[in-house]
């Protein structure tokens, strides 16, 4: 099952969760852009920072010595969702955002949080701490 399917990954920007990952920071970009002014050094780069702290830490994650190390950065990454989806709440509530485009945007963070929860078990599903490299190859 997942064993198999990480060992053909050749690089963690052919993980689904990485590509909606990286869609939705895209998408948080171009909609800030439209915050007010006054946002800019606040909610704007909060968002922002939440946001692509996902996809970071992924990519950091995949870049460590083996699969407990590589397990800790998504767990920091599912945070990172977490906060996210409190950001989009408080852009909402603030008027900064039209209930719909909240609407697709939390469901996409809240989809990648369960596809974290996925990636995070399938490294925990062997007692060995294998090589990333070797998975990622």
């Amino acid at each position: 099952g997942r064993e198999k399917k990480m060992n053909r990954v050749k690089s963690v920007e052919e993980l689904e969760v990485f590509k909606n990952g990286h869609n939705l920071t895209l998408n948080i970009y171009k909609i800030s852009k439209k915050f007010p002014a006054e946002e800019k050094f606040s909610l704007v780069q909060q968002i922002r920072r939440s946001a692509a702290s996902v996809c970071t830490n992924l990519m950091e994650g995949s870049h460590r010595l083996g699969r407990k190390e590589f397990r800790q950065f998504v767990g920091i990454a599912k945070g990172s969702a977490g906060e996210l989806k409190y950001h989009l709440l408080l852009a909402k509530d603030l008027g900064y955002l039209p209930e719909e485009q909240f609407a697709v945007l939390r469901s996409e963070a809240e989809k990648i949080s369960k596809m974290l929860n996925g990636l995070a078990k399938s490294l925990t599903d062997t007692d060995t701490d294998t090589d990333t490299k070797r998975a990622m190859t």
